[in-house]
């Protein structure tokens, strides 16, 4: 495959990608806050324009603050479109939170409560059915759902590439063929996705694009072009060294990271995002030639955050702030949406297939959770929720837990999933944690520890319990 040419790669010290993401945040900081979005484009208004193109990118295991590695994704999506300050994922694993991003569901509504359930996914509901129904050309390059056989053609899709999830040499399916291809597949995803808009020279019809590199996952391997590039140093946050965990659960309080361990896991991180970053310039420079810039809206978001040794943890699948919150981006000129803003609503990856719906004038026949970011829509907390699967001693038990932008309350309960996401269990709840937010932004000290009915009555906890299952059974 070929190499892209950067002088950010053998061991520079990326001071320039630091400078360009300080100008791109500067332009961000400048805009005004969330009202921005009552004046995007209604469905009715998407429906008598053209309609727009679609480009949704979704990368695996990226953490809030990496924008170090992807500064001219920052430079278009927030530059010239909107960052969301609160984004979120409804379950911190792959498979569920993809599934939410195709559905507008969450896990306990579209069923895929673990990584192996790929398949219960009702393919009906997705939004790539609703986009290809409506005549638009649908495209997938890269991964899709985990546990998903790689001979089993993506539904709704006229033209895909397929990944194994992998970096370099992987296996994939091109548009039905299994074949194993030389190269670095951020590199080839991207070369595929270019491909595939040159095509709208020729082909009227509007197009989504599912763009969806395997970086930042473990093992995080980077191109060889920044495989000794000089990331900026970090020295933890307040939760890593955290010395008394006493007030956690038990597999919090037996979690060994260390911050040796999140350095090295967040340079592999960011040095696979690198490509990231160049494979979306790339495609920013396609559509300005193509002259579709503007008409086209675009989604970028994490399928899932990342712990980087917070009280211990290095992993996802935790109801600590880092493992849900996502990066999360928007842009669409043409929708009233390029004048680079900065909304702090709390929004979700089940917002973005009403989001993408709304903006191609479609209403979804089947049900769906999220809420279209183009209209005022604002909801004062989020359900976040993970499922255990199996019975295995070890790892987070089966919780849920209420976020707001101030406080968070999490349940853990007796239930486990099995392979195909069936629940079981008592339900009991087994143990419960709540944080101020506002006051203890890293979750250092829970504030249910030993605490006595009327310190909970005082915390609001009854109020609290009761809207965390009647969302669990929304």
């Amino acid at each position: 495959m070929e190499e892209i040419s950067d002088s950010r790669t053998n061991g520079s010290p990326g001071v320039g990608r630091r400078g360009f993401l300080a100008g791109a945040a500067a332009v961000a900081a400048a805009a005004a806050t969330p009202t921005v979005l009552q004046a995007a484009a209604s469905p009715a208004a998407a429906a008598g324009a053209a309609r727009p193109n679609i480009l949704l990118i979704v990368t695996d295991d990226q953490p809030k603050h990496t924008e170090w590695a992807t500064p001219q994704t920052a430079a278009w999506l927030t530059g010239h479109g909107v960052r969301f300050t609160n984004g979120h994922v409804t379950t911190p694993l792959c498979a569920p939170s993809r599934s939410s991003v195709f559905s507008g569901r969450h896990a306990h509504n579209h069923g895929v409560r673990n990584n192996g359930a790929s398949h219960s996914l009702d393919q009906h509901t997705t939004v790539q059915r609703y986009l290809r129904q409506a005549g638009y050309r649908t495209g997938l390059f890269g991964k899709y759902l985990n546990s998903w056989t790689l001979a089993d053609n993506p539904p709704h899709f006229e033209e895909w590439a397929l990944l194994k999830p992998g970096y370099d040499n992987a296996d994939w399916n091109i548009n039905g063929t299994v074949q194993t291809l030389t190269g670095y597949t951020t590199d080839i995803i991207r070369n595929r996705t270019l491909a595939f808009l040159d095509k709208a020279a020729t082909d009227p019809r509007p197009w989504f694009a599912y763009v969806t590199p395997y970086a930042s996952h473990e093992p995080n391997v980077p191109a060889a072009r920044y495989a000794d590039t000089v990331v900026p140093p970090w020295n933890g946050r307040p939760s890593v060294p955290e010395g008394d965990r006493s007030d956690k659960p038990a597999y919090i309080r037996n979690a060994t990271a260390t911050l040796a361990d999140a350095q090295a896991v967040r340079t592999r991180q960011l040095r696979t995002l690198l490509s990231v970053d160049d494979a979306v310039q790339a495609v920013h420079d396609k559509l300005a030639a193509l002259g579709q810039l503007d008409n086209t809206l675009v989604v970028y978001l994490g399928d899932n955050g990342y712990t980087w040794a917070d009280h211990g943890w290095l992993k996802k699948s935790v109801p600590y702030s880092p493992a849900h919150e996502v990066p999360f981006y928007l842009s669409w000129p043409a929708g009233g949406l390029g004048a680079g803003t900065v909304d702090d609503r709390i929004v979700a990856n089940i917002d973005v297939a009403p989001t993408i719906l709304a903006a191609a004038g479609i209403t979804p026949d089947t049900p769906q959770d999220g809420h279209s970011l183009l209209t005022a829509h604002s909801r004062d907390h989020l359900l976040v929720e993970w499922w255990k699967q199996g019975t295995a001693a070890g790892g987070p038990p089966t919780w849920s837990s209420y976020v707001a932008k101030g406080r968070q309350y999490t349940e853990y309960y007796a239930l486990h999933t099995d392979a195909d996401g069936a629940v079981s269990g008592t339900g009991e709840v087994k143990f419960r944690e709540y944080y101020d937010l506002s006051a203890d932004p890293y979750q250092l000290t829970n504030l249910l520890h030993q605490a006595t009915p009327q310190e909970e009555q005082a915390l609001d906890i009854p109020a609290l319990a009761a809207q965390l299952a009647a969302d669990r059974a929304a």
